[in-house]
């Protein structure tokens, strides 16, 4: 075996595959699975030859999860039929009752328009072989799908990708990289136009909130192992919710990021407004200032409003009970700190994931309100595609599902490297100020990548 602190684990899974070949299966879709050793889980990831790779770590670090290939991969390169995707993923939901069966993957921004390579408007992965962490406990899973190959053939595949992999190797070291130069889109003049256009009061009348936001191109010479970076970055932001695809060797979206779209639990649902910002301050008497400031800036208090309405407006008819923060808090995070209300809801019986995703996805606080007018202004006027910055990633589950909206985040291609950042643009929002908050938001992935 290429690994020989898991060889007895796999041998367990090896006999249990090969006992499967001849018994009856129960159900479409079967998990096995051992208890394991615990290993650091992005350095097992970024050493194995297997794709899809996927990475997630959870906000309140409880559950971490690395996992390769696909027993089963849903992609959608079209535009998106929401009533085909629901009833696909429903579909799915009734072919195992084992409460661990998952699926990895995320929706585009836009799904209206084509997105990046390997990526899908909307992509979802139940992976062939997972490494789950919950508190200290870590499993070792395989997944089998019985309703599309014979039992026989599914389990020598399984078995085959049991051999490939690798043992677990040290990541490479983080060092900064020589930057061979770097472009804005749009840049700061469009970016002066875009947000003039906005705040017009006759545009702003109708169009009380647009979330513009910005792609840094950083164009490179050396190779990024975007492993890496991701666990530099966690140590920067521990906590935010970290996550990586890897579809392929040539592009990675990873992301660092503080927001939660939602966590479902059966009926019950946590979701948050995440809208307001400003810096860290260099000691505590100046972090507390700031963090006060930002609780009585007028615009930052209805922007953060803005967004908290528009999800209870989403979750009305689709939930029995809402309950959502009258005030809102600070959330801090390494460089800036955000206003954050939380929102707890108890859904309606037979509301999927899927009906969530539409309702509450893009939220107003990387779209704008009212929603389709200002996904129309980012749409014709942003001048580039967002791809899964500012979609939201995570995975389903029949009984618990989790999304964060993927903001900080990056798109690690061959001789570039692209970053991502947004700032909500309401009456009263100045350009200049808005573009430092761009690069405040860039500020922790920047000084991890390059020299500033």
């Amino acid at each position: 075996m290429p690994s020989q602190i898991f060889s007895e684990q796999f041998s367990q899974l090896i006999e249990k595959l090969n006992a499967m070949k001849l018994a009856v299966a129960k159900e479409p879709i079967v998990q096995i699975s051992v208890e394991a050793k615990s290993i650091p889980l992005l350095s097992w990831l970024g050493a194995q030859t297997q794709y899809p790779r996927i990475y997630w770590h959870g906000r309140e670090k409880q559950e971490e999860i690395a996992a390769i290939g696909a027993c089963k991969d849903f992609k959608q390169e079209q535009e998106i039929d929401d009533e085909l995707l629901s009833s696909l993923y429903q579909s799915q939901r009734g072919k195992s009752s084992n409460q661990d069966i998952r699926y990895y993957g995320g929706v585009a921004f836009d799904r209206t328009v084509e997105c990046w390579p390997d990526f899908g408007r909307t992509r979802f992965v139940l992976p062939r072989i997972e490494l789950r962490r919950h508190g200290t406990i870590v499993k070792l899973l395989i997944n089998l799908d019985f309703e599309n190959n014979s039992q026989v053939d599914e389990c020598d595949a399984a078995i085959d990708a049991i051999k490939q992999l690798q043992p677990a190797k040290p990541l490479s070291p983080p060092n900064k990289l020589p930057l061979m130069g770097r472009s804005d889109l749009p840049n700061y003049q469009r970016w002066k136009e875009l947000v003039e256009q906005v705040t017009h009061p006759k545009f702003n009348q109708t169009t009380p909130k647009v979330v513009l936001s910005r792609q840094t191109q950083l164009e490179i010479n050396d190779a990024v192992d975007p492993w890496m970076v991701l666990a530099c970055w966690q140590g920067r932001n521990p906590n935010s919710f970290q996550f990586g695809f890897q579809f392929s060797p040539d592009r990675t979206f990873i992301s660092c990021s503080p927001e939660r779209l939602y966590l479902r639990r059966q009926k019950e649902l946590f979701t948050e407004a995440l809208a307001g910002t400003t810096v860290r301050g260099l000691n505590q008497e100046e972090d507390d200032f700031l963090a006060k400031q930002l609780l009585e800036d007028t615009k930052n208090s209805y922007e953060n409003q803005l967004v908290r309405q528009q999800i209870v407006d989403v979750l009305t008819p689709l939930s029995n009970y809402i309950g959502a923060d009258e005030s809102a808090k600070i959330f801090k995070l390494t460089h800036i700190q955000h206003l954050h209300r939380s929102i707890r809801a108890e859904l309606k019986a037979g509301v999927n994931d899927f009906q969530l995703l539409q309702g509450l996805h893009p939220t107003p606080a990387v779209g704008g309100l009212p929603k389709q007018s200002a996904l129309s202004f980012i749409r014709q006027r942003e001048g580039y595609n967002r791809g899964w910055y500012a979609g939201a990633c995570g995975y389903l589950n029949k009984y618990e599902s989790e999304f964060s909206v993927a903001i900080r985040s990056a798109l690690i291609e061959p001789g570039r490297i692209n970053l991502f950042a947004g700032a909500g643009i309401v009456a009263g929002s100045d350009p200049l100020a808005e573009w430092q908050e761009l690069e405040n938001k860039l500020a922790t992935i920047l000084s991890i990548l390059v020299e500033l």
